[in-house]
């Protein structure tokens, strides 16, 4: 799998899926999860709320994914993830790694060859940068998922740089 890193718009991503940065109600928040909903339209609001009815009543764990309709975004599919909130207290860094993980395994599962991430968690939810980075290029890098490529889109010119000096080091 090709791992490459883009400066932009997620929600203007031309890929099978792509990846949001949810909160465990599926119905819609700030950053990338406001952005992927307004841009998706109600489409995407109405299947994250037949997931909440039947598999997930009580939210979608962090660490964990499921996917939808991409409704107007240009993909076929939303895979939403929940990140875990950032701790100094409290090691959460393989429910982060998970998030990755499982997001893969489900683009599997329905056949995609190219799925968009943002960086989970590094925005709202405060996990720092550099750790961020190091542990979703790990993970991605480390998957079995049988994607063609695996597209960061990443929102800043710093954010993507932190991802471009730890992918470089993941090379090596």
């Amino acid at each position: 799998m090709k791992i490459t890193l883009a400066l932009g718009d997620i929600t203007q991503q031309r890929v099978d899926a792509v990846v949001n940065a949810a909160n465990s109600s599926l119905l819609g928040g700030g950053g990338v999860d406001g952005a992927i909903h307004r841009r998706g339209g109600p489409a995407i609001l109405a299947a994250c709320r037949e997931l909440r009815a039947s598999r997930y009543p009580d939210g979608l764990p962090a660490g964990q994914a499921a996917a939808t309709t991409a409704g107007d975004l240009p993909a076929r599919w939303v895979i939403h993830t929940v990140g875990p909130v950032y701790s100094q207290a409290q090691d959460r860094s393989a429910v982060l790694a998970s998030c990755y993980a499982q997001s893969l395994a489900i683009a599997d599962e329905l056949g995609a060859k190219t799925v968009a991430f943002p960086a989970v968690s590094a925005g709202a939810y405060a996990w720092p940068a550099h750790d961020a980075a190091r542990i979703a290029l790990t993970a991605v890098s480390e998957s079995p998922a049988l994607l063609e490529e695996a597209r960061f889109v990443l929102f800043g010119e710093d954010m993507r740089a932190v991802f471009a000096r730890v992918l470089a080091s993941l090379q090596h």
